[in-house]
């Protein structure tokens, strides 16, 4: 707060005891008070008056400065006001006992939001995994129909697969250091895990994988780590060209190693890229081809930053998209 602000707020009162000093001074005129003594009295009133405004407006300003840093020094800052000092005068009293009565009752509604919150978590996750029994039973069923209409079930089983694996990653991104174990990982596998959970719809989509120097280790969590690959393997597919090839390759860049992931498919238009990572963003291809969330890479996105991991997309429409990944690992030799 500044000399100014406090002035500025004390205006209407200052133009009251301004008026009165006025008027007290022509009534004593009037009753034949000496020019010089009305002089030294107006002069006595004005420092005084001055004196008194100074002393409010530091007191006022050291009272702020030492409420603010009660409050930077909160983690859970809205526990303002069940940490205040005892406060100085009534009217604090009453506007602190007011924020704490609101203060109470805002912490009661956030936990019952992250108590309902952590209910639907639990209840998805619940659902997630009933659900692949049923999936299971599906696939068995399937292996009794003839070669077609099997590859094609499986291939659509598959992907009701990746929508319920999807649901689940949704639900525990919320909390990922409760299911996440960060070891050394051979990116091989990694790749290996990814591309096998989606082969069939790889295969009915006719896309090639290639890859290349995946003979590293990195330090991650194996199963986040496939469930982004997936992700991507997925898009791929999804928005692929007439010939769909998917390049998998890996390089060393000091202690850190580059996976990148390239298609050659339709590619995002440039005033889309910006905008691929938010949640629910379909962009055109999305919505030419049907069927997009906006939910896979917003997901891949939050779970790299858990992973402390580097996440970019590069593309151009109609000639493809190379996404890369930046895993922590042991310093090249």
């Amino acid at each position: 707060m500044t000399l100014w602000e406090f002035l500025s707020d004390r205006l209407d009162r200052i133009l009251i005891q301004a008026v009165c000093a006025a008027a007290a001074a022509f009534f004593l005129r009037a009753t034949g008070t000496q020019s010089g003594v009305l002089a030294v009295l107006l002069l006595a009133l004005l420092l005084v008056f001055a004196g008194a405004q100074l002393a409010d407006f530091l007191r006022q300003r050291a009272r702020l400065r030492e409420l603010e840093a009660i409050l930077e020094g909160l983690d859970q800052k809205y526990l303002f006001a069940e940490c205040v000092p005892t406060p100085r005068s009534l009217y604090e009293r009453r506007l602190f006992e007011l924020t704490r009565r609101a203060g109470r009752d805002m912490t009661g509604a956030v936990s019952d939001a992250r108590a309902a919150q952590r209910e639907y978590r639990e209840y998805v996750e619940g659902w997630v995994h009933e659900i692949k029994t049923p999936i299971t039973a599906a696939r068995l069923i399937c292996q009794k129909l003839d070669g077609d209409t099997r590859r094609r079930l499986i291939c659509e089983l598959d992907q009701v697969q990746a929508h319920v694996e999807r649901a689940l990653f949704y639900a525990r991104a919320e909390s990922p250091e409760r299911d996440c174990v960060i070891r050394q990982t051979q990116l091989s596998q990694l790749v290996a895990q990814a591309v096998g959970e989606h082969r069939a719809l790889l295969i009915q989509s006719g896309v090639r994988v290639e890859t290349d120097g995946l003979d590293r280790s990195v330090y991650t969590d194996g199963k986040w780590a496939a469930f982004i690959l997936g992700q991507l393997l997925q898009n791929a597919a999804r928005y692929r060209g007439p010939e769909p090839v998917v390049t998998i390759s890996a390089r060393p860049l000091g202690k850190q190693v580059q996976l990148t992931v390239a298609d050659n498919g339709l590619g995002i238009p440039a005033q889309e890229l910006p905008r691929v990572f938010d949640r629910g963003f379909t962009g055109s291809n999305g919505r030419a081809r049907g069927g997009s969330t906006g939910i896979g890479l917003y997901l891949c996105k939050k779970l790299a930053v858990f992973l402390e991991l580097g996440l970019e997309v590069t593309s151009e429409e109609g000639r493809g998209t190379t996404v890369t990944l930046t895993f922590p690992a042991k310093e090249a030799l």
